[in-house]
């Protein structure tokens, strides 16, 4: 099985994708991480790798081509980022699109990261709409466009055990057999 878990900054992504993995027993593989983990070896914050990242182009790229390619030759994976379901195309399983209002979101954050909400609002509407403009340079991805996901899912309606078990119960519920079709996914130029 791969599942794909997409969505902004302060979704809910990770944490519903790793009770997800948990739940399915799926390798858990996530694209924030992968980012963060980049950024600390340059000695940055995430803001500021992601101000890198709009002049060399080439880590978005390696980032998107490594991501892609475990959705292309891995099984039992579960892929969480930003462009996962669009990544991982037609080989995914289920795609889902986490979100939540920008306020709730930044308040997350600011509990994450200890600051205040202002600025992670501020750092996190940037952050979305220099990402947005580079999904479109690149790849020709429009990330408004949620057509391609299965799932969309606003979770700041509920709360955080409940939106993983939502999610799980639609997941246990698929049956490939009463599967009528997925949205293809179309028009993405994987230029990595």
């Amino acid at each position: 099985m791969l599942l794909t878990v997409s969505g902004p900054p302060g979704s809910g992504k990770s944490t519903t994708a790793a009770a997800l993995a948990e739940a399915f027993d799926l390798e858990h593989i996530s694209g924030g991480d992968i980012f963060r983990e980049l950024a600390a070896e340059h000695d940055m914050t995430a803001v500021e790798f992601n101000k890198l990242a709009e002049e060399d182009d080439q880590i978005d790229r390696d980032l998107d081509r490594r991501l892609r390619t475990i959705a292309l030759e891995r099984d039992d994976v579960l892929l969480e980022s930003r462009l996962a379901g669009w990544l991982a195309g037609d080989a995914a399983d289920l795609r889902l699109w986490l979100d939540a209002p920008v306020d709730v979101r930044a308040a997350r954050i600011a509990d994450r990261e200890d600051k205040p909400a202002d600025v992670a609002r501020e750092e996190t509407t940037t952050r979305e709409a220099s990402e947005a403009l580079r999904y479109e340079e690149y790849y020709d991805i429009d990330i408004t466009d949620l057509s391609i996901y299965d799932i969309s899912l606003n979770t700041a309606r509920w709360g955080e055990s409940e939106v993983p078990a939502i999610i799980t119960a639609a997941v246990e519920a698929y049956d490939p057999d009463d599967d009528e079709g997925k949205y293809p996914v179309e028009g993405v130029r994987y230029d990595f």
